[in-house]
């Protein structure tokens, strides 16, 4: 019979002792993240409607990065679950149900600010009439500011720089570059083209008070089939730059309408990267397109081998790289909660930073807007001989060549965000 051991006023066995320490050490531990555990993530945006072909862009984009092998220090496995929302909200808010009916917990989208303001609405509401069936909303292309400020979610996380941190260095281009004079605005009518027109009056106020606004438009987006009137009235204004902040088939059909008028004007841009307007452009408006975006073809590093690999698999440009950084702070979050319960990952995530494609990255914790590098490039000639223009962008003879970088202090932007945590955090 063993030893007597006295603890606590009495004896105990010594195997009673260590069965009561192993308990009390595992209700201390917190619950870990299994490894080989699958995660859920409802991708919830649009699969039809006019801006199809960027969303399924983006869902293969998921899908893709969801698959690969690469180092995850949570060792959980991911799956993509499309929701197609048709680009509408209702349609949004109905998937956002269903994927909270299946039990998935996490939830990306991107394509419309408006979208992407009532979804944090509806997981606000959610999660405070469900606790323990929390959801937690990843924005990797929404750009309102007001998502990060006013509206500002603990639940909501934005991977992309907003439209006044995009602003902000396309202002700074703009002020060093002299043969800007007369600025045209234009923009989809809705939250997100509206907030491009107002912080390009006012970036450029402070920055380059010489330069004259001479017109101005906000059209109904995904509606306009001829852009020709549009261009007509920059022509006439004696616009020397345009700059706006449309995307998808409203840019494409803007860059063919400039081409086909002649004008001879610059572009200052958020997305002419993006699918499609690369072929739009061709090569008439070489040297007269510029984007600000968190990366460019030609970006060195990992994001050369994810690109080739994405064309060999897809036949299609892989763009819409902010959807790699949630594949970088998700599993180390994971790892850092020891858990992959959404209370829990959404604490560890709010103020962490990780290394990416374009270097350190942070989700800062006052607002969640992830702080980044960003470049701008302009549209140019490919050359496989010079290594800043090596890549043949959607088979055009054409490419995206570097002209500067923005540190992330140079793009960030101040939040009037009061954030309301989960209780006692």
């Amino acid at each position: 019979m063993s030893a007597l051991v006295w603890r606590c006023g009495r004896f105990v066995a010594p195997l009673v002792v260590l069965a009561v320490l192993a308990v009390s050490m595992a209700l201390l531990q917190p619950a870990r993240a299994q490894q080989g555990e699958t995660v859920r993530i409802a991708w919830v945006d649009g699969l039809s409607g006019p801006f199809a072909a960027q969303g399924n862009n983006t869902l293969r984009t998921f899908q893709f990065l969801a698959g690969r092998a690469w180092p995850n220090p949570a060792g959980v496995r991911f799956e993509i679950v499309p929701f197609d929302s048709k680009g509408s909200v209702q349609e949004a808010l109905s998937a956002l149900r269903a994927a909270s009916d299946q039990g998935i917990r996490y939830v990306a989208q991107g394509n419309s600010s408006a979208v992407a303001g009532a979804l944090i609405d509806a997981i606000n509401r959610h999660n405070e009439r469900n606790p323990g069936r929390e959801l937690v909303f990843f924005n990797y292309a929404a750009v309102d500011p007001d998502l990060t400020n006013s509206r500002c979610s603990f639940w909501h996380f934005r991977l992309d720089a907003d439209t006044s941190m995009k602003m902000e260095a396309i202002a700074a281009a703009v002020r060093d570059d002299p043969a800007v004079r007369r600025v045209y605005l234009i923009n989809q009518n809705y939250a997100h083209g509206q907030q491009v027109s107002r912080f390009a009056r006012e970036a450029l106020a402070r920055k380059r008070p010489d330069v004259q606004i001479v017109g101005e438009d906000l059209h109904a987006i995904g509606q306009v089939k001829d852009f020709a009137p549009y261009v007509a009235k920059m022509k006439a204004a004696g616009a020397d730059t345009v700059i706006t902040g449309n995307w998808g088939n409203d840019l494409s059909l803007l860059i063919r309408a400039a081409k086909d008028a002649g004008l001879t004007a610059r572009f200052y841009t958020y997305y002419a990267n993006a699918l499609g307007t690369p072929t739009a452009m061709g090569d008439a408006l070489e040297g007269r397109v510029t984007v600000v975006y968190a990366s460019y073809a030609n970006l060195p590093g990992e994001h050369q081998p994810l690109q080739a690999n994405f064309r060999a698999r897809f036949n299609e440009d892989y763009t819409m790289t902010n959807v790699y950084h949630l594949f970088k702070l998700l599993p180390a979050a994971m790892a850092r909660a020891s858990s992959t319960d959404p209370v829990k990952v959404a604490l560890a995530l709010s103020g962490l930073s990780v290394q990416s494609f374009n270097g350190t990255i942070t989700l800062r914790s006052a607002d969640h807007q992830l702080q980044q590098t960003l470049y701008q490039s302009t549209w140019q000639r490919h050359d496989p001989r010079v290594p800043g223009r090596r890549v043949n962008v959607e088979g055009t003879g054409m490419t995206w060549e570097l002209n500067r970088v923005f540190e992330p202090y140079v793009a960030s932007m101040p939040t009037s965000c009061q954030m309301k945590r989960p209780a006692g955090q």
